[in-house]
């Protein structure tokens, strides 16, 4: 409950896009009424842009913390757009950012095993250490297999930043991700492609630094869910 909540970017029903970083936090509670504290964090460095469709988590290494943000989507820079592709978008640099969340300090890590951007995917934060599971490509309109571990460390100075490519990842995007124990999550809904939906459920299982996604079964619901 001490434990603040971090929101960014974001689409308004205008259609525009946030850069902004917000904290949430718990100022009191009782048995009928929680009451909240929400406060813009302003941000300095290399800034990530106004986007949507992004993960933000955070990590803890050597008694600090910091937040992550991975992938999103954009609208085109204003000399590529024209009024006929004025709302269109694209997928965001595939670069990992790094926010401490104390001072506002922003930094943009790039990796060759990130060769292209991606959106709607899933993330999962463990400790140290975040796996980054499926998503969308708008450019190639294809929904890859992604699986990637991204760990972070944060000795004195600089942090480390270290990005894997793994096996055994799956084709999803846009699904609900929750945490159903210690160390498993269950994934459900999402798509497979434009027009078809996921109706298979997954569980990941975590143990000893190691991700596992296996097919579990799902309940009896209509492509209507």
């Amino acid at each position: 409950e001490k434990c603040p909540y971090f929101i960014h970017g974001g689409k308004t029903p205008n259609n525009e896009l946030s850069d902004k970083l917000y904290i949430m936090s718990l100022i009191s509670k009782n048995s009928k009424k929680f009451t909240f504290k929400c406060t813009e964090k302003e941000l300095a460095g290399e800034v990530p842009e106004a986007r949507y469709g992004h993960t933000i988590n955070v990590v803890h290494s050597q008694g600090k913390s910091i937040i992550v943000i991975v992938g999103g989507r954009s609208y085109k820079a204003l000399g590529e757009r024209t009024t006929e592709n004025w709302n269109s978008v694209v997928d965001c640099m595939p670069y990992i950012f790094l926010v401490d969340p104390e001072f506002g300090c922003c930094t943009s890590h790039a990796f060759q095993e990130l060769m292209g951007g991606f959106s709607f995917h899933l993330s999962l934060a463990r400790n140290d250490t975040i796996y980054i599971i499926g998503g969308h490509s708008i450019e190639s309109n294809t929904r890859p297999p992604n699986l990637y571990r991204i760990k972070v460390d944060l000795p004195l100075g600089s942090p480390a930043v270290n990005c894997s490519v793994l096996s055994g990842g799956i084709s999803v995007s846009s699904a609900i991700m929750t945490q159903t124990g210690d160390q498993e999550f269950v994934i459900v809904g999402g798509y497979h492609s434009d027009n078809q939906k996921r109706m298979v459920c997954n569980t990941i299982n975590l143990e000893d630094n190691k991700i596992e996604i296996v097919e579990r079964e799902a309940p009896e619901w209509t492509p209507d869910i």
